[in-house]
């Protein structure tokens, strides 16, 4: 069973966890994010985080529902940290990976993330692949 999901009230709002080193793309996602259109989900409480090491301490608090990355930060590129996460958390988090180029999809399925969503962020696409992922694990 899902950590985050173990520890979960009913009225625990959903962690969202975004890693991008670039200030106007997580602002864009927490823009694009908003308020879910699924009453379950509720509206997230979401944490934005400019370095890896800086999300990976937040991760291994247990209280995380989803993690949003962006595959173009450095020095850690996001692909990396999504397969960082799928290989070596016992946990399985769902990843949402906002990539640049269509051409890195392939480098998408290789970090194993859930979602791809491109850049510029359309923020119905981003929503939708967050709440598809969210509800899913609800399910579960």
């Amino acid at each position: 069973m899902n950590q985050s999901l173990a520890r979960r009230g009913i009225y625990t709002p959903l962690q969202i966890l975004i890693l991008s080193n670039n200030t106007e793309t997580r602002r864009q996602i927490e823009l694009a994010l908003g308020r879910f259109s699924d009453a379950r989900l509720g509206t997230p409480t979401l944490r934005a985080y400019a370095t890896q090491p800086a999300l990976m301490d937040e991760i291994s608090s247990g209280k995380v529902d989803l993690i949003i990355l962006d595959a173009e930060t450095s020095p850690f590129g996001g692909m990396g940290v999504a397969k960082q996460l799928k290989d070596e958390l016992l946990q399985r988090l769902p990843v949402v990976l906002i990539i640049s180029r269509v051409a890195d999809r392939w480098l998408a399925s290789w970090s194993q993330a859930d979602a791809v969503v491109m850049s510029p962020i359309d923020p119905v696409a981003l929503r939708e692949a967050v709440c598809a992922l969210l509800q899913e694990n609800l399910r579960n």
